[in-house]
């Protein structure tokens, strides 16, 4: 690989444009733990490793861009959210962050459930030996086909997202012979502290049935009358990449509040509330997110003191964490291709990959990490923005970062905390091929997602 240097962009805090990224770090060669697997570390050559394998031998061997899981660490994690919250709750991994059908076995493996929202995630949750029982099946706008192969199944429940899919449901369960348990998706106008994409527990956005105007209660009232469904309890989900636990506590208490007066009203205590997922995880070092142990802590001690506030049995909890077990477990590898210093401003260093394998900075205004990982180096730092190579002005992998000024065509960079959001919505803009995911554990890699080929590409196009 070249190690020639270029002329380097602004290093010095008092010439750099005003901007969101942090100071340099004392050391740039170092790997900060919050944002990285457990296994990432440098070797004696400084080049980066996970899993005992150095990412030169990885690109080499499977090219790059490439997203690099290590297995070790999603069980770790998985795990202790298994742990965390103990055989008197569910945690229901949720699909859509990444799902594969290895990641399914994992699952399986390690006791958790699995969230899908999707006929192709169901399928694949089927196809890898998911215990159909231990399938949560979500989404605003289920087709019939894909209702009636949830039923057909036997997933575990279903949750109801409109007054029409309670009626759409009640009935494909009913002609099928088959009585269908379900949880009714709920907003309790809870507006997390996130980015407006994403929070979703105000009422005006797509997700599940008010609570204000006793929309929500209606619902109830409708699916239990209803000889095809099992209600068996209520959903809420607030929003994602949140740090702050006050929301949940705002969202129990209405949420409890609902279960109170389907109590009064009906005589009957729905057994289960779902609190859904959205726990953040660092992204960079500023951010810093609870562990599952405290998560699990606090929520079941606000779900408690709600029910005994309200004189309710404290109904079995579920969560729905997917990010905070697949997010800080894979990073994407890159190769550098060109390096484009801006007078005063910033260096842009493109890479063989962009908005294709990781829309969330476009898309989200997200922010990332990114490392040198093909060496050390002592050169001075420099602000950089990495940017892909589509065709899109807003093609950005990271915003505002600092990399060593000797960096150079042919360097591996990698970027952190990318298994949740970036291969499950990559892309083939401007007709660019998805890269693989190589899963690494106890010095042995092997692809569990393979890289697309141009074959894969033109085999769609039937025109």
């Amino acid at each position: 690989m070249s190690r020639s240097a270029h002329p380097a962009g602004p290093r010095h805090a008092d010439v750099l444009p005003e901007g969101h990224y942090s100071a340099p770090a004392d050391d740039l060669n170092a790997l900060d733990p919050k944002v990285w697997a457990h296994t990432v570390g440098r070797d004696a050559d400084g080049v980066v490793t996970v899993g005992g394998i150095a990412v030169t031998q990885l690109a080499e061997e499977y090219g790059t861009p490439a997203y690099i899981l290590d297995e070790a660490d999603f069980r770790d994690r998985a795990r202790a959210w298994r742990t965390a919250f103990g055989n008197d709750a569910d945690v229901f991994y949720a699909g859509k962050a990444f799902l594969s059908r290895a990641v399914v076995r994992w699952l399986h493996e390690e006791g958790l459930n699995l969230d899908v929202c999707s006929g192709g995630e169901l399928v694949t949750a089927l196809s890898a030996g998911m215990p159909a029982e231990r399938i949560a099946f979500h989404g605003n706008n289920k087709s019939p086909e894909e209702i009636e192969r949830a039923v057909r199944a036997g997933v575990g429940r279903i949750v109801l997202d409109s007054f029409q899919e309670i009626v759409r449901v009640a009935h494909i369960a009913q002609s099928l012979g088959m009585r269908q348990r379900v949880q009714i998706r709920i907003t309790v106008g809870v507006e997390a502290h996130t980015h407006e994409f994403i929070a979703t527990a105000h009422e005006d956005q797509k997700f599940g049935i008010p609570l204000a105007g006793g929309q929500a209660a209606e619902a109830v009232r409708r699916a239990l009358q209803l000889d095809g469904l099992e209600v068996i309890g209520i959903h809420s989900h607030i929003g994602s990449q949140i740090f702050d636990m006050s929301g949940f506590e705002v969202a129990a208490h209405r949420v409890v509040g609902l279960l109170r007066d389907i109590r009064d009203e009906h005589g009957v205590e729905l057994p289960e509330i779902d609190l859904g997922g959205g726990l953040g995880i660092a992204y960079t070092s500023d951010d810093d997110p609870r562990e599952p142990h405290e998560i699990a802590k606090a929520l079941t001690e606000i779900v408690t003191r709600e029910c005994e506030g309200a004189r309710l049995r404290t109904p079995r909890i579920s969560v729905e964490p997917g990010r905070a077990i697949v997010g800080p477990t894979a990073f994407t590898l890159y190769e550098v291709g060109t390096v484009k210093p801006l007078d005063g401003l910033r260096t842009y260093v493109s890479v063989d990959g962009g908005m294709s394998d990781n829309i969330r900075t476009a898309l989200y205004d997200a922010e990332y990490s990114v490392a040198l990982a093909s060496r050390t180096s002592d050169a001075e730092p420099m602000l950089v923005r990495v940017v892909g190579k589509h065709c899109e002005s807003g093609d950005i992998v990271v915003k505002d970062a600092f990399l060593p000024g000797d960096l150079a065509p042919g360097d591996l960079i990698a970027v952190p905390a990318t298994g949740a959001y970036c291969r499950s919505m990559a892309s083939n803009y401007n007709h660019v091929l998805r890269p693989p995911v190589v899963a690494v554990r106890d010095g042995a890699a092997r692809v569990i997602v393979r890289r697309e080929t141009e074959d894969d590409l033109l085999r769609l196009d039937v025109g």
